[in-house]
């Protein structure tokens, strides 16, 4: 309860660069209510349309916001073509310093213990971060989609292998 300033502030920033922090956030949402509603989208209690069963986390340093993972514990349509079982974002003052790294380690670890053994994850062909990221955790390119609506090429990664995620 007490990230509610961080998140929104987080939330906004990562808007402006196109990209939806909150995930289900809607700006004006109620904080207590998001982070119900959170809390629901992990047992599967009242989901939005679209959306599936998911584990959403901040990724905090010395109680700083650095970034947040979406960890879905299943695949639907979407999801399998464009979105992966994980999405990870780190803050841009906070990029560069390892910290996506970690974030995906964690996030696949996580995945791991719901008993997902080959994770699905995605980014935009041209994020060279995210491709290095998602390479340095044993990332295997599977193919490059067209996402729509503007035909944004997608690289989707699996990774099998355990002994990628050591710390």
């Amino acid at each position: 309860m007490d990230d509610e300033k961080s998140f929104v502030d987080a939330h906004i920033q990562l808007q402006a660069e196109g990209f939806d922090f909150g995930i289900a956030y809607q700006d004006g949402t109620a904080w207590a209510e998001f982070v119900h509603d959170t809390a629901d989208f992990r047992i599967g209690r009242s989901l939005p349309e679209g959306y599936v069963t998911g584990t959403f986390l901040l990724a905090e340093v010395d109680g700083v916001v650095v970034g947040r993972t979406s960890i879905r514990h299943e695949l639907n349509e979407f999801l399998f073509n464009y979105g992966g079982h994980i999405g990870y974002a780190v803050l841009p003052e906070h990029r560069r310093q390892g910290y996506a790294t970690e974030i995906l380690r964690q996030s696949i670890k996580i995945a791991r213990g719901m008993g997902i053994e080959k994770v699905l994850v995605t980014c935009d062909d041209a994020n060279i971060g995210s491709v290095r990221t998602i390479e340095g955790c044993g990332g295997a390119l599977d193919n490059i989609v067209a996402m729509p609506p503007d035909d944004t090429p997608r690289r989707r990664y699996w990774i099998a292998r355990p002994d990628m995620i050591a710390p």
